[in-house]
Order: structure tokens, then C-alpha cells, then sequence
């Protein structure tokens, strides 16, 4: 198994009564692509982090194997749904991948 963690920050411009509307809007079409990108097993997504982290918000994935992060990345559902639903209002990714 392989887990793919990715952290953001929402840009400045974003407005604080914004950011939750955001987040379920993210949360539900990432957890969506379950079943429709080969190779992804399981998503869960972290909306209200405690006040003491660094970030807004985070994706955290279950994949089969290493080489599924790569697919995953450029999938075209994957693809539509970041550049729809996370990158025009995220900033500063952080991300970890690591197996176990």
C-alpha cells in the first residue's frame, strides 16, 4: 500500500466565509475518483485541522502501488477535479508519499 498525503494552504484572497463551502466542494470530488482512477483504494480529506497546523487542508490517498501516485497524477478525472476544484484556490502544496 501506498499513501499519498498532500497539505494546502487557500490563496489570501480567499475569503474566510469561503473556506468551508471550499473544502466540502474539494473533499467531495476527490473522494469521488474513487472507482474511476485505476489504482486508488481510499480518500479521505482532512477540512478542519486543529489550530496548531500549517495548513488548511489535506488530501490523504490510498493507492495499490508506488507506480499508481504517477498515474494518479495525470489522470484526466484527477486532472479535472484539481484544476476545477483545488489549484484556483490553493496555494504553497505540500506533499509526502510513502509506502507501508
Amino acid at each position: 500500500m501506498v499513501h499519498h498525503i498532500v497539505m494546502w494552504k487557500f490563496k489570501p484572497e480567499i475569503e474566510d466565509d469561503q473556506k468551508a463551502a471550499l473544502a466540502d466542494a474539494m473533499a467531495e470530488n476527490l473522494k469521488g475518483l474513487v472507482g474511476k482512477v485505476p489504482g486508488l483504494l481510499q480518500v479521505d480529506f482532512v477540512k478542519a485541522p486543529l489550530s496548531s497546523s500549517t495548513h488548511d487542508v489535506a488530501l490523504v490517498t490510498t493507492l495499490e502501488k508506488p507506480e499508481d501516485v504517477a498515474a494518479y497524477g495525470v489522470h484526466p478525472e484527477h486532472v479535472k477535479v484539481a484544476d476545477t476544484y483545488v489549484r484556483p484556490y490553493t496555494t504553497e502544496r505540500a506533499c509526502l508519499d510513502y509506502e507501508d
